[in-house]
């Protein structure tokens, strides 16, 4: 590894919480060092795990693009009043991997894209640390609209917007989704669900593994457990087949 690669690995690591790296309990754990693949065949292990094959991610992505349109005039909820413009998705329309979070902040609101201010820089960091970037997996939230002042949505809010979720699941198939918070979890589930009791904890959905993690404003506010979330990021990198 170059220079400038690992300083980067060091710079995500930071930025997801890590603090010190143990370099003898590592040793310890993984032995003698192990011959790396050059980049070209790297490479194409690495585009097998997130990219679909043939044509499959085009009709998806057409799929999706339709749908988007259709749901862009929606008023089912009070949101509709408030909002600048629904904040549908963003990301591989094939994703194996989906990420849920809860709605669009002001930033998503504004830009209609989930996950772009600082919480959406920290998902970023997170998302490359797992050696994956931002438009290989699916970026989503339970609803697709901005909550005013940002407060959580209410019950009845998630309701109106479940279908157009389970649709966007329905059309990207992703084979593990990774619940950012409860109010992911609960949508899925159709449950109030505490985020702390099954945090790190595979659950089934409808055949598809789902893991339930902090969402990222938390981690902003409590920094001290982005190591729980990079602990149950591996767990999904290991559940696609990516190296930990």
């Amino acid at each position: 590894m170059s220079d400038g690669a690992l300083r980067e690995e060091l710079e995500l690591l930071r930025d997801i919480g890590f603090t010190h790296l143990d370099l003898d309990a590592a040793r310890a754990r993984v032995g003698p060092p192990t011959v790396v693949a050059p980049a070209s065949d790297s490479t194409v292990i690495r585009e097998s795990v997130v990219a679909p094959s043939g044509g499959q991610s085009d009709d998806a992505g057409a799929a999706l693009a339709e749908f988007a349109k259709s749901i862009a005039e929606c008023d089912l909820c009070r949101l509709a009043s408030g909002r600048t413009q629904v904040v549908f998705g963003v990301g591989n329309p094939s994703a194996r991997l989906m990420f849920i979070g809860e709605g669009p902040g002001r930033d998503e609101d504004i830009k209609g894209e989930p996950f772009v201010g600082r919480a959406g820089e920290l998902l970023t960091d997170i998302i490359k640390a797992m050696k994956l970037r931002r438009e290989d997996v699916y970026i989503a939230n339970a609803v697709k609209c901005r909550p005013p002042e940002n407060r959580n949505p209410e019950p009845d809010e998630m309701e109106a917007c479940r279908p157009y979720l389970m649709r966007q699941i329905d059309l990207i198939q992703p084979e593990v989704i990774v619940t950012l918070g409860r109010f992911g979890l609960q949508t899925l589930f159709e449950r109030s669900i505490a985020i702390s009791s099954v945090r790190g904890q595979w659950m089934d959905w409808n055949g598809r593994r789902v893991m339930p993690t902090y969402h990222p404003a938390y981690l902003l506010r409590n920094p001290a457990a982005k190591k729980d979330v990079w602990s149950d990021m591996k767990k999904v990198m290991a559940e696609l087949g990516i190296a930990v």
